[in-house]
């Protein structure tokens, strides 16, 4: 039973949300492809085969070969799970760390002034800059790129979290469960997170979205993951010396790349909608008006039509009864 009623509720969830539904088909459809690529081919995305570069689609090579013949399906896959996996990482460490900073900043005040500017400093430098310096300044590779994007990242989640415990902080349950001897640690475990939570969940698919297209621009300009491991950057990277002869080498990382971002912001308009009460309200709110908009038309409109009383009705009183009911 609980089982059906929890799928009921999921089917309920996508009828009223169906961005939530293409987001993750799109998204699901990547990540199925990425991992299952192992087992799709037994091809290895770094072997080179010379006398078969830049060779078209086929039936062999899905998405047609590089410059050095290995097999763009294969390192596409493979790129686009590096980049998933980075995405992942990113939103994971930052939504804690950054949850954690905002928390902290805004139940103590000490905290506060520390945290807070250390935070409005990291942001008050462009991303990607700050990125490139970071992975300049250690060993090129995943975790390098990870930790860059990490502290990229925090400070957005940090202020969103923030803000959440500081409109909670003042709410009266809260000075309930004080009074009733709970502690500030267990008020800010079981009621503050809590409450933060749709806000960082919505936040953390865009910041997914984000953490993909940044480190495919680190690897594009050389400062992510390095050749000859595959990335969705650095594969465009390759790509630019030989598009007027193999066009799909662009255009296959960059589909894949378009699909990533396309699904994760579509779920992440899907979970606002769904999460945020204030959008779902006003949603609702915007369907029963229209329903009783349209009524009141059809009720003017059967009222002028009726025989006997279509004469008595005249044209002036129907469009004001009309213009009435679309304002209303």
């Amino acid at each position: 039973m609980r089982a059906r009623a929890a799928v009921a509720r999921l089917g309920g969830a996508l009828r009223s949300c169906p961005a939530i539904a293409v987001g993750a088909i799109l998204l699901g459809a990547v990540i199925l492809c990425a991992l299952l690529v192992p087992f799709l081919s037994d091809v290895d995305p770094n072997e080179m085969a010379v006398a078969q570069r830049l060779r078209p689609p086929s039936v062999a090579h899905p998405l047609g070969t590089d410059e050095f013949g290995r097999d763009l399906f294969v390192r596409v896959m493979v790129g686009a799970r590096s980049s998933l996996f980075v995405g992942c990482a990113v939103v994971a460490l930052s939504s804690v760390v950054g949850c954690a900073m905002g928390v902290l900043a805004a139940w103590w005040e000490p905290w506060d002034s520390v945290l807070m500017r250390v935070a409005e400093g990291l942001s008050a430098i462009p991303g990607i800059l700050l990125a490139i310096a970071l992975v300049a300044s250690f060993e090129a590779g995943t975790t390098t790129v990870v930790a860059a994007l990490t502290v990229v990242y925090t400070p957005l989640v940090a202020r969103l979290a923030r803000g959440s415990a500081l409109a909670t902080r003042g709410r009266p349950y809260v000075e309930a469960a004080r009074v009733s001897g709970a502690s500030e640690w267990r008020i800010i475990w079981t009621v503050v997170v809590p409450e933060a939570l749709p806000t960082i969940v919505v936040q953390a698919s865009f910041l997914f979205a984000q953490a993909v297209v940044a480190e495919a621009s680190l690897s594009f300009l050389g400062a992510g993951i390095p050749a000859p491991d595959a990335s969705l950057g650095n594969i465009l990277h390759a790509s630019r010396a030989v598009l007027a002869k193999a066009p799909w080498m662009m255009a296959a990382p960059a589909a894949v790349m378009m699909l990533c971002v396309l699904g994760l912001n579509l779920l992440g308009d899907g979970l606002r909608d769904l999460l945020d009460p204030r959008v779902r309200a006003g949603a609702q709110g915007r369907r029963v008006g229209a329903k009783a908009a349209g009524a009141s038309l059809v009720r003017c409109l059967t009222a002028f039509l009726r025989p006997g009383r279509s004469r008595g009705v005249s044209s002036k009183a129907l469009s004001s009864r009309v213009e009435g009911a679309e304002l209303g």
